[in-house]
């Protein structure tokens, strides 16, 4: 199976304190992997090290043949503008922008032309039941509409890999159901391949992989 994403041997810390003693990590297209384990195992340490927001200490990782510790801040940048797509777990959209113009900004800062930009928009956000609220100001939404604000503004430029740490943590029953829905819609019509960060049993069973992790370490890998 060709990997999309891999890591090797990445340690992280924190100061003096290490948070990821030597994780592995493989993902294909169009797989999706959940990384459980309890508060403070190093959970979302390894997703921010995955998606290039954080510099390993030592070890690797590579996505579609390139190793992202090459790049210069530069092209690192621009291959998450364009590639990956992230929902860190405190993002909020822009309070001023509408929920449109939120789903629509990495494709904005990208150059696409504002037309093409919130139709793609208004596509990603119909699914998560936010296509009645388009032109509301983020600064009027709810704590779980803005939410899945921040996951279309993820997938709005359909991403070869998306990064989500606890995206279904802050919405009810029926929108955390939306949002992973999706998730899976994507890695099955589209060969996203998909990283989430949970503590949610529920979301973690419908993930193709699980990485269970405990004091920093990948204790064990559960293929589906």
């Amino acid at each position: 199976m060709d990997h999309i994403l891999s890591a090797r041997g990445v340690d992280f810390f924190y100061g003096e304190r290490q948070a990821l003693y030597g994780a592995d990590f493989e993902l294909a297209g169009g797989e999706v992997a959940a990384i459980t384990g309890g508060s403070g195992a190093g959970k979302s340490s390894l997703l921010y090290c995955l998606a290039g927001v954080l510099p390993p200490a030592r070890g690797t990782v590579t996505f579609d043949g390139i190793v992202l510790s090459s790049l210069s801040g530069a092209d690192l940048s621009a291959l998450r503008r364009e590639r990956l797509g992230f929902v860190s777990s405190s993002g909020e959209p822009l309070p001023e922008l509408t929920v449109q113009e939120n789903a629509a900004l990495p494709m904005r800062l990208a150059g696409i032309a504002k037309d093409r930009a919130h139709a793609a928009a208004g596509r990603v956000l119909e699914p998560l039941g936010m296509g009645a609220h388009l032109r509301r100001r983020a600064a009027n939404l709810s704590g779980g509409q803005n939410r899945r604000v921040a996951v279309a503004r993820a997938l709005v430029h359909r991403p070869d890999v998306v990064f989500a740490d606890e995206p279904t943590g802050a919405l009810d029953g029926a929108d955390a159901t939306a949002v992973l829905e999706e998730f899976l819609r994507l890695a099955r019509e589209q060969e996203t391949a998909v990283v989430l960060v949970t503590h949610d049993p529920d979301v973690a069973a419908r993930a193709d992989t699980r990485y269970v992790m405990a004091d920093g370490a990948i204790s064990r890998r559960v293929t589906v």
